[in-house]
This record gives structure tokens, C-alpha cells and sequence, in this order.
């Protein structure tokens, strides 16, 4: 069936009267009914099943949220976690190792930055930034390169990146190539269709959708997944039953949520274009966005995100008062939910390779959410006029 299907459907009860999604089972404790059955339990899990035994490792709530994120990005095991960061963490401390070299995309979520710094060198991981093209990762490749750490598209200004052909470089190499997901969060792109080892998402943001849950996936196939399941369970890593209820309740409406936010989002960046001080609007969808090519062939559709550029002449304040004069849009540090948000963005300090953003003029992040377009276009054209006529 076709995903959107799927993703109503995946994950219920099977069979006889039941209630529509699953129950929320809460539990620490699971008891067998002799140590003959606890004993096989364990056998099953250590031969790769999922049997319910421990709260901690998982319940037939989190089961089902696990099954719908697998088939929502493709893949053959999903592991939850706390929120997206540790997703991050889960995926780095299975694939990176000291003495060997990871190399990152520089237009990556910025807190993966502080885990570099705070963790990953002092831990003896090497750490190298490529620019998102093929030329310069594979300029950068090593023998001993054990991970490729990318996000599609980037963060902040949502720059492309051809990412099969970075598959086809890293698979020649045994090396795993590994995608932060969550633009797409898989009903616009599957990382792993593409040729990617892993992908991970904040879950937090569309997946949820409602603004109410942290939440983080990782999703791999074969010897991959089974080695960060492991992970996950020796680092305790796990998500509470209420939480993973509320994620899959979200997570059914994602399909239409996403082509609700794609569409304002699209006919809000082609108003904003024409709205004087503003130098572009970076926004994947729009034909004159870098890589515009690239995300119609592995894309099928925008979300809610774009970011305006405004002119070198408008000031920091000036934004920040704009902001602070809008009705519609919270100021908020995250997105997907369904409501609008509005955050000045400095992208310079989130880039290690590119110097051209501190001569460039301020950054203002728009999640345009599900209010009506006209409303969110009369509530930014009276913040204009207020600040910026």
C-alpha cells in the first residue's frame, strides 16, 4: 500500500475487537510464568526477536511506534530514544571509535558542533567538516574514516547535497554514511532507498507534531540495526510508553500535515520574496534555491521551513524587533508542531568552512505552521510596516 496508507494501519491491533491505536502499557517489571519461559524469552531476544521482557527494553507500545517509523523510512528496526540529540549520541557511540576519523557535513544541526567539541576530540575521535559536495568528502577520506555524518538538506538555509552520490562513494568504501532526516522526517525522503547506512530523526518535531513530546529514531537494516539495538539497551536508551503513544498518534496524520505546511510554506516564501529589504528566501522548493534539481529528483514534497535573508543595510535589532511584533508566529528554538514560529539565526556561527556569511545581512527562520496563509501573511506584512516600511 501506498505510505500514507500504511502509516494509519501499521502498528494496530490485528485482530477481534480492539481499540484502534494500541494500549499504553506502562511497566518496568514483566513476569514469566516459570524461569523455563524467562529463559526462552531471553534466548529469543539474543537470536535478534523482540519479545516483551523488560520495560527498559522495550513495550508493546513502543513495539508498535518502532514498526510505523520503520515503515515510515524504510527500514528493517527502528530504536527510540529520548529526544533527537540522543539519537545522535546513540549513532555515534556505535559507529565512531578513538584513533579513527568521522567526517561531517559543516551545514549540520549546530548542537552536533558542542558534541564534537565536548566529547568526540577529547575522546580521540578525529573530526573533519566537508562542504556537502562529493569532491571535497572524498578529498577527505582516509583508511581509517569510520563514519560520514551529513543532513539533508542542511540546517538553518537548507542546502542540498547530492546524496546518492555520496552513498556511492562511502558504500565503495565500507564506510557508513549516516543522515539526520528530520527536514523529510521520511514521508518526503527515505535516506536508506538512497543508499544511506543510517538515518535518524528528531522525532520532536514532525513526527510528534503537536509540540507536546521529545522523541529521536534511528533506523538501519542487518548487522547495523542489531548493533545499535544493543547499543541502545547497554546505554539504557529508551522512550516511556505515554510518550511513544503520543508520537504514533501524531505520526498518523504526518502524511497530510506535511502537505499542509509544504503549501503555505511555498506560497508564503513566493509573497516574501517581494517584500522589500529582503536579499532571498532559501527554501528548497524555489527553482533558484542551490541544488534545486537535486531535491525535485529525491523529494516528494517541501515542509514548513524557510529562511529569509534580509538585505546587509537591515540591523540585528531591526529583525529582532520585526519578531517581537508578529502575532501569529511563537518564538520558539524548535519546529514541526502545528503552530507557526519565528527565530533570528546566526549562520555564520554554525559553519566552519564557509566565511561568507559574516558579510552577509541577518538571518530570520520562519516554521510556517497550519494557520491559514492570508492570516500569516497579514500578520507579517503589519510587522513589516511596523519595522521595516
Amino acid at each position: 500500500m501506498q505510505l500514507e496508507t500504511d502509516l494509519l494501519h501499521i502498528g494496530r491491533p490485528q485482530s477481534g475487537p480492539a481499540s484502534v491505536n494500541p494500549p499504553v502499557v506502562r511497566t518496568s517489571t514483566v513476569t514469566f510464568d516459570s524461569l523455563a519461559q524467562m529463559r526462552d524469552t531471553k534466548r529469543r531476544r539474543e537470536q535478534g526477536e523482540r519479545p516483551f521482557s523488560y520495560g527498559r527494553r522495550g513495550t508493546p507500545t513502543t513495539y508498535a511506534l518502532e514498526d510505523a517509523v520503520s515503515r515510515l523510512e524504510g527500514a528493517e528496526q527502528t530504536l527510540l530514544t529520548p529526544s533527537g540529540v540522543a539519537a545522535i549520541n546513540l549513532v555515534l557511540m556505535t559507529l565512531a571509535r578513538p584513533g579513527a576519523q568521522i567526517i561531517v557535513a559543516d551545514s549540520v544541526y549546530q548542537p552536533l558542533r558542542r558534541i564534537v567539541d565536548g566529547w568526540l576530540r577529547p575522546w580521540g575521535v578525529r573530526v573533519d567538516y566537508f562542504d556537502g559536495s562529493v569532491a571535497h568528502l572524498q578529498s577527505l577520506l582516509t583508511d581509517d574514516t569510520c563514519l560520514v555524518y551529513t543532513e539533508v538538506p542542511g540546517s538553518l538555509v537548507y542546502e542540498m547535497q547530492d546524496l546518492p552520490a555520496l552513498a556511492a562513494l562511502t558504500s565503495a568504501r565500507e564506510i557508513p554514511l549516516v543522515v539526520d532526516n528530520t527536514w523529510a522526517s521520511g514521508v518526503l525522503m527515505q535516506p536508506l532507498s538512497l543508499g544511506a547506512t543510517v538515518s535518524l530523526m528528531a522525532g520532536t518535531k514532525y513526527v510528534v507534531g503537536h509540540s507536546d513530546v521529545m522523541m529521536g529514531s534511528v533506523s538501519a537494516n542487518g548487522e547495523t540495526g542489531r548493533r545499535l539495538r544493543e547499543m541502545a539497551v547497554t546505554l539504557g536508551q529508551s522512550l516511556s510508553s505515554d510518550d511513544a503513544y503520543l508520537a504514533l498518534r501524531g505520526l498518523r496524520t504526518l502524511a497530510c500535515r506535511m502537505d499542509a505546511h509544504g503549501r503555505h510554506a511555498e506560497a508564503l516564501g513566493g509573497w516574501l520574496c517581494e517584500q522589500p529589504r529582503v536579499a532571498r528566501v532559501h527554501q528548497p522548493c524555489r527553482p533558484e534555491h542551490p541544488g534545486h534539481a537535486w531535491w525535485q529528483r529525491d523529494f516528494r514534497g517541501s515542509n514548513g521551513l524557510l529562511t529569509l535573508e534580509f538585505e546587509r543595510e537591515v540591523s540585528d535589532a531591526q529583525v529582532d524587533a520585526l519578531v517581537d511584533s508578529l502575532a501569529l508566529f511563537g518564538i520558539g528554538s524548535s519546529w514541526g508542531g502545528y503552530e507557526s514560529l519565528a527565530l533570528p539565526c546566526n549562520v555564520a556561527a554554525a559553519r566552519s568552512l564557509s566565511t561568507e556569511w559574516s558579510s552577509r545581512g541577518p538571518c530570520l527562520r520562519l516554521h510556517v505552521g497550519l494557520e491559514a496563509v492570508e492570516d500569516l501573511q497579514a500578520d507579517l506584512a503589519q510587522a513589516w510596516q511596523a519595522v521595516l516600511r
